[in-house]
């Protein structure tokens, strides 16, 4: 395989040259923030701590300066780009690699990579991280772990246990398909436009759901349903989803839950009892 051992990282004066020459030009529309330190793509793919037998698929490659650092080593790399003009540069960019496969297609409509991914690397699009990464977590049982830099408040969201007052539906669904943990900061300077916000980075690893005998989508309508209230008990934020309030108090407490609870007290693990309740 012509995978590559060694290959040289953009820095910000060849960032901005790439740009150029493809006319290119960052947009807000799409959260284009290109990474242009090769320290911290190297943190990044260290922290990821892939294996030489992952496939990676990274959403959002942009120019190719963490593509570049993916691989050599990863078995294989599927970049989804979104934009046809970066899309179509990144294989002259990386050197026609053939461990990468460059998808031109929106990773919010993902349904088959071949080979599976087994991870999924990449620095997200800061307003469509938290639904690409539950949509690909959905779409691909085969990824395994994976390591993601967002916005550093959209880290906060994703990591938070419950009883925090950032926990909430982002926080809870990623629970239903993995552990996750934050893995560092990234500071604004190693962007290119500079975001007006630090960037976090955070790690998963995949494991079972807390419940495989109730069906996912109904166990996140119950979660929308939770949060879309927040500041109500359960028993009247769930009224609408049970039918009325008696029937959510009825449901809650032959889950073992306490009906005046508030939906941020829940774990992933409750809501799946929940939905085993109302239809055991």
């Amino acid at each position: 395989m012509n995978r590559p051992v060694a290959m040289k990282l953009l820095g910000p004066a060849e960032i901005r040259a790439l740009a150029q020459k493809l006319g290119v030009t960052p947009t807000k529309k799409r959260g284009q923030n290109f990474l242009h330190d090769p320290n911290t793509i190297r943190r990044i793919v260290t922290a990821a701590a892939l294996k030489d037998s992952d496939v990676v698929v990274e959403v959002g490659p942009g120019l190719g300066s963490l593509t570049l650092g993916l691989l050599p080593v990863a078995r294989h790399v599927h970049a989804i780009e979104i934009d046809p003009a970066l899309a179509n540069a990144l294989p002259e960019t990386t050197g026609h690699p053939a461990n990468l496969t460059v998808h031109l297609a929106d990773a919010m409509t993902a349904t088959e990579l071949d080979p599976p991914p087994t991870a999924l690397v990449a620095n997200l699009p800061y307003n469509v991280a938290v639904p690409v990464v539950l949509n690909l977590l959905a779409a691909f049982p085969s990824i395994e772990h994976g390591l993601i830099m967002v916005q550093k408040e959209v880290a906060d969201r994703l990591t938070a246990r419950p009883g925090s007052r950032i926990y909430g539906v982002p926080s809870v669904k990623l629970a239903w398909y993995a552990d996750s943990r934050q893995a560092g900061r990234v500071p604004p300077a190693v962007f290119w436009p500079v975001p007006n916000v630090d960037s976090g980075l955070v790690s998963f690893t995949r494991r079972e759901p807390p419940r495989p005998d109730v069906p996912r989508e109904k166990v996140f309508e119950v979660i929308d349903a939770a949060f879309a209230q927040r500041r109500k008990t359960l028993r009247a934020a769930l009224a609408g989803w049970a039918g009325s309030p008696a029937e959510a108090e009825r449901l809650l407490r032959k889950a073992g839950i306490d009906p005046g609870a508030r939906g941020e007290q829940l774990d992933v693990a409750a809501y799946a009892d929940l939905i085993y309740a109302r239809h055991a």
